[in-house]
């Protein structure tokens, strides 16, 4: 769990003074602000405001100009995983369970975590099958609720095998 973590993207400009539109992907600003470079340092955030949109507007020392701002759109802004605050127990970030292969509880293997969603009630897995199946779904959605999402860890996501099944 090594990989860096992505807690927002570049989506546009704001103004003409450099000032780009973010979408967020974490806990919100004030998480956000907690860091002062993103990229390995390549970025660095001077400040940060909400949007009252649920995104935020940011001012970043690389952006003095529209012009600027307009060539970072689709730039993400990562921080190392070992900057993120610690987990409690039952606890994840959504940048550790994608790429996971998923297994049934019986130990068949059938896919990988693709997507992590959320609509408003709690997390839901996209799984990707493996392999491609010619006909049928090729991705299905499992809640991480206790009763679907049995176990996971560094190495892999355990499912129920009802949920597997199409």
């Amino acid at each position: 769990m090594t990989r860096p973590v992505t807690l927002a993207a570049i989506v546009g400009a704001h103004g003409v003074t450099g000032e780009v539109r973010l979408k967020l992907f974490g806990e919100g600003v004030a998480e956000l602000s907690r860091h002062k470079t993103f990229n390995d340092g390549a970025l660095t955030l001077f400040k940060i405001r909400e949007d009252g949109k649920g995104g935020a507007i940011a001012r970043l020392a690389e952006s003095t100009s529209r012009a600027d701002a307009e060539k970072l759109r689709g730039t993400v802004l990562s921080v190392p995983r070992e900057a993120l605050p610690p987990l409690g127990e039952g606890e994840y970030y959504h940048a550790d369970l994608l790429g996971l292969p998923v297994l049934t509880d019986a130990g068949e293997r059938i896919g990988i975590v693709a997507a992590i969603e959320n609509f408003g009630a709690t997390d839901i897995v996209e799984i990707a099958r493996e392999p491609v199946p010619e006909k049928g779904q090729k991705t299905f959605m499992v809640p991480m609720i206790p009763a679907a999402v049995l176990e996971w860890d560094e190495h892999r996501l355990v499912i129920a095998g009802a949920f597997a099944e199409d």
